[in-house]
């Protein structure tokens, strides 16, 4: 495919997606022709593509933006197989990639980092970069969430030796059922760990874990897999014999925590102050770091630089906090995320109440079937809330839960299930709010809660 950016003329078909927008505003931003529709767009795609006049003027699918004059066509997991558009590239021979393809295509000559697992992936991608940055390294990327001191969440660049890439196991797009991961072909693979949350891709345990062997087996030699060694189902995979592929596990990094703060214990460097906490942070840090060895950077340097890492964005975000108050919010979901973080924070304020609200929002974690992997993921809580809208369940064609339901399957008696968001908040609201965190997770916004507001008014009351 061309090189040229002024000559090539990319369109997107589902162009409202997370990642699909931001590779649409990087490729225009080289100076490529950017076209794209979508059925839906939601914020903060419509705004950022609209501010690089890249926002469809009309919602739909529209078959005549197809011309024969197109260089390519990339294809949106959240396209149709019947797309008319994508009909219509196929009627006239042009060349269709999905985003991962596309990807490769462009990094093919540069050194290959993927960075995968069930959960920490964001995280562990957003330290490299941060990392790399710091130290001034000319890189490119591709990251699942905005992270502070980067405009976008992809960057191509023809001058970067390397591009470190947020690799996740979901289908590549409605024509391709390979796990986006295996198209980036990495020369160094991290595998963060492993915990079943996608039932309704891979309805077993075992065709999940297939997909992160098959990763680990795509290795090429002088390749790397690195590995969380904790993970007793990784560990497996990490371990097994691949010539000449270096396998480095990593574990918990060395800490301590003083009033409330997280320090990092080295050999050479001493004492390193942090602004992430938490064991699951602990363990994204060392694997970050093997990673960026592997790149040329000295320990001296990792350290000098992850001192000033505030994580990715919605991951363990501090919403608001005072002396004696902190509310945060994160991303966690799944039950080995709700139960990671919900640890963590106890862990660092342990003499603090702990409420903790997870919001059942995706299609798994909606799934009655699946509901039983929540089994005592908020014991670390004090305080232990629920909220699920019962519209969503309905409206992802699901069978009825009941409240019930959820206490048994957290095996919690004590458990607050919340359906109706109004009655969250007053309910959060109505807490003695003194020496206590307060903790949000979801993928979701709780029935489009204003957190920002809720966080105002919990610590205006604590004042």
């Amino acid at each position: 495919m061309s090189q040229n950016p002024t000559s090539s003329k990319i369109h997107f078909i589902s162009i409202g997606g997370s990642v699909m927008h931001n590779l649409a505003i990087e490729l225009h931003l080289k100076g490529y022709i950017v076209t794209g529709s979508d059925d839906e767009i939601y914020e903060p795609s419509s705004s950022r593509l609209a501010k690089h006049h890249l926002l469809p003027q009309e919602i739909g699918w529209f078959p005549e933006k197809i011309t024969a004059d197109l260089d390519a066509v990339i294809l949106g997991m959240h396209a149709r197989q019947d797309n008319p558009e994508l009909a219509k590239a196929h009627d006239l021979g042009i060349k269709v990639y999905s985003y991962p393809e596309y990807i490769f295509e462009q990094n093919q000559n540069k050194q290959r980092v993927v960075i995968a697992g069930s959960h920490g992936k964001t995280t562990i991608t957003s330290m490299i970069l941060h990392v790399l940055k710091f130290n001034n390294r000319i890189f490119n990327y591709l990251v699942g969430a905005q992270i502070e001191g980067f405009e976008n969440m992809v960057k191509l660049s023809d001058e970067a030796p390397v591009i470190v890439i947020e690799g996740d196991e979901y289908f590549t797009s409605p024509l391709d059922h390979t796990p986006k991961f295996m198209h980036y072909q990495p020369h160094i693979a991290l595998i963060s760990g492993i915990a079943w949350d996608h039932y309704n891709v891979f309805p077993t345990w075992e065709s999940y874990v297939k997909q992160f062997e098959l990763l680990a087996d795509a290795i090429p030699k002088a390749g790397a897999i690195i590995f969380d060694e904790t993970d007793d189902m990784l560990d497996v995979i990490g371990q097994k014999e691949r010539p000449d592929v270096v396998s480095a596990p990593y574990n918990v990094h060395p800490n301590k925590i003083e009033n409330g703060k997280t320090i990092l214990i080295t050999q050479e460097q001493g004492e390193v102050p942090v602004l992430v906490f938490g064991n699951h942070n602990m363990k994204n840090i060392s694997g970050a770091r093997i990673v960026c060895e592997r790149l040329g950077v000295t320990d001296e340097d990792f350290y000098a630089a992850i001192q000033s890492f505030k994580g990715a964005s919605k991951r363990m975000e501090l919403l608001g906090a005072n002396s004696s108050v902190s509310i945060y919010r994160d991303f966690a979901h799944a039950p080995s995320k709700v139960e990671a973080t919900t640890a963590a924070l106890k862990e660092q304020f342990p003499e603090r109440t702990l409420v903790a609200c997870a919001e059942l929002h995706t299609f798994s974690s909606l799934n009655k079937a699946f509901l039983k992997q929540y089994r005592r993921k908020l014991k670390a809580a004090d305080i232990a809330v629920v909220y699920y809208n019962p519209l969503t369940v309905e409206h992802k064609r699901l069978e009825a839960i009941s409240e019930e339901d959820i206490r048994v399957a957290f095996k919690r008696d004590d458990l607050k299930v919340f359906t109706d968001a109004g009655e969250l908040t007053s309910f959060l609201k109505s807490l003695s709010w003194e020496n206590a965190s307060l903790l949000l997770m979801s993928s979701g916004t709780f029935g489009d809660t204003d957190l920002k507001k809720l966080a105002e008014e919990i610590l205006a009351k604590a004042e």
